[in-house]
């Protein structure tokens, strides 16, 4: 077989290629900018859908198997299209309409969600899978363009490849670590989309020069002026949460903290000692009869919200001393600049991981810890294993008390695994809770909601923590000894290798308060 010379087919081919082909730092600017977009509108759904869907592991995973679908679609359909189709004609349309959808979607979904909410998962994935899947098509439409040489095919695509893992790495620490720590997510998608569509206009102008981006300039401008308008703003957007304050119009210092939608505080500005909340009640209920009237503590709490039992504890004993881990730093200057924070003697809050809070204290350091830790409808699941209970165990003084806030629904299968977790660490474990849901009330299945769980190395004194109950009218009962281990029954203990709680959480758990 005779060699190939510059008269054959193929080196005319190559020849064209050239002619056509794409310079090599607009590839690599493509293929990088757009990976990296794909990444930003994931992560950024994930936070845009957590006050409807909650931030769970169900909604994670959805979010996470659609932009997959996107780049698996995206990436299959632009190598098969740019075959048929000269690939400079459709980089601009590509960066330019999913730009647009990416300006529409803060507007879009947050309207969905208020006024058509049974269409919010449809609308939801078409807003990650259409600007994915386009995105997602740039790169095999530049890596047909840089072909120029069938002997250079492994580096082009490997090196373009590589360029597209990258630019996705970049997406995701720019987002995580800098773009929601200081930008509302609306504006992020907003500021996106209009940085692809500039990106379009100028791949238009180096090649065809189309004049469509002008027209998507426009949806991205309409897009941002209708998310001003859209329901369900945040009054700020923090790390974590989708957050509001809302004055009671029924007490003057009365304020709702807001997180995601869900209720997850109540304070009284005015007087700490004032609790709304039937779950705030009981639990206040139960130290007050475990500790001498009025006699200090050193506490420890596992999420802020708005440190309403901090400052009950201050002000009903004077000199305790309150710990707090709160791991979002908006939810903590929310609690300064609008619920009081800096009058509450006692308390000093923490921006940290609970978990990692608890490792820090020292052994036999605290009369008390309260766990009160939800990120909208999910637990933070590695506060609720043995494994963290034994760090709870090993702060706490002889005869010290650990009270966590449980929710459930259902069958109430987290709540019973809870329970089960804490006997596998303490030595008595109380349930207090509707006489329903703790199975004081056989006549009829659980209702759901919240409970209080307490755990101690010392007998939990029941009669008087049920008076105690009953002179705040919570209507909540206490159970302990057998009745708790019968309430459990196989429940199967968490542990750091094993703790399904976003499964076993059931759906309807979605508020907290009274």
């Amino acid at each position: 077989m005779s060699p190939v010379t510059d008269s054959s087919p193929l080196v005319a081919a190559e020849g064209k290629a050239r002619v056509r082909g794409l310079g090599a730092r607009a590839a690599v600017a493509l293929v990088f900018g757009s990976s990296a977009a794909v990444l930003v509108v994931e992560i950024v759904a994930l936070r845009l859908l957590a006050p409807y869907l909650g931030l769970t592991l169900e909604t994670s995973t959805m979010v996470i198997g659609i932009a997959l679908t996107a780049i698996a679609v995206g990436s299959w359909l632009g190598g098969k299209i740019a075959d048929q189709v000269d690939p400079r004609r459709l980089l601009g349309p590509s960066l330019g309409v999913s730009g647009a959808v990416v300006g529409l979607t803060p507007a879009v979904l947050r309207t969905t969600a208020e006024w058509a909410p049974t269409a919010l998962l449809f609308i939801a994935s078409l807003t990650i899978l259409v600007p994915g899947a386009l995105l997602s098509a740039v790169t095999p439409m530049v890596t047909k363009l840089r072909l120029t040489s069938l002997a250079e095919t492994g580096t082009v695509v490997g090196r373009l490849s590589g360029v597209g893992t990258v630019g996705a790495i970049f997406g995701t620490v720019l987002t995580g670590f800098v773009l929601v720590s200081r930008l509302p997510v609306s504006g992020i998608l907003i500021g996106l989309g209009t940085l692809l569509v500039a990106g379009s206009a100028v791949v238009e102008w180096r090649t065809r020069g189309w004049s469509g981006a002008p027209a998507l300039a426009l949806v991205v401008v309409a897009g941002g002026l209708a998310t001003a308008v859209a329901p369900g703003g945040c009054d700020a957007e923090t790390r974590y949460h989708c957050a509001r304050v809302v004055a009671d119009p029924e007490r003057d210092g009365g304020r709702t903290l807001v997180l995601d939608g869900v209720r997850h505080s109540y304070v009284d500005v005015g007087d700490p000692t004032f609790l709304e909340f039937a779950y705030v009640r009981a639990i206040a209920s139960v130290v007050d009869s475990a500790f001498p009237e009025g006699e200090p503590l050193a506490a420890h709490h596992l999420g802020g919200g708005g440190l309403t039992l901090p400052r009950y504890l201050a002000a009903t004993r004077p000199g305790t001393r309150s710990l707090v881990s709160e791991i979002d730093s908006g939810v903590v200057r929310i609690d300064r600049e609008r619920l009081g924070l800096g009058s509450a003697a006692g308390v000093d809050v923490r921006v940290e991981d609970g978990r990692l809070g608890l490792r820090r204290l020292d052994a036999g350091s605290r009369d008390l810890v309260v766990g009160d830790a939800f990120g909208g409808v999910s637990v933070p699941w590695h506060l609720t294993t043995v494994e963290a209970m034994t760090d709870v165990r090993r702060a706490l003084r002889e005869g010290g008390l650990y009270v966590a806030n449980l929710i459930d629904h259902g069958g109430l299968d987290f709540a019973r695994a809870e329970v089960a977790t804490l006997g596998e660490v303490f030595e008595h474990v109380a349930l207090v809770g509707e006489p329903v849901d703790i199975g004081l009330d056989p006549g009829t299945g659980p209702d759901g909601g919240n409970l209080v769980v307490l755990a101690s190395d010392r007998p939990v004194d029941l009669p008087a923590a049920q008076r105690a109950l009953d002179a705040r009218r919570t209507g909540w009962k206490i159970a302990g000894g057998d009745r708790v281990t019968s309430w459990t029954g196989d429940a199967r203990p968490l542990t750091d290798d094993y703790a399904p709680v976003d499964q076993l959480l059931q759906p309807a758990a979605t508020r907290r308060g009274p």
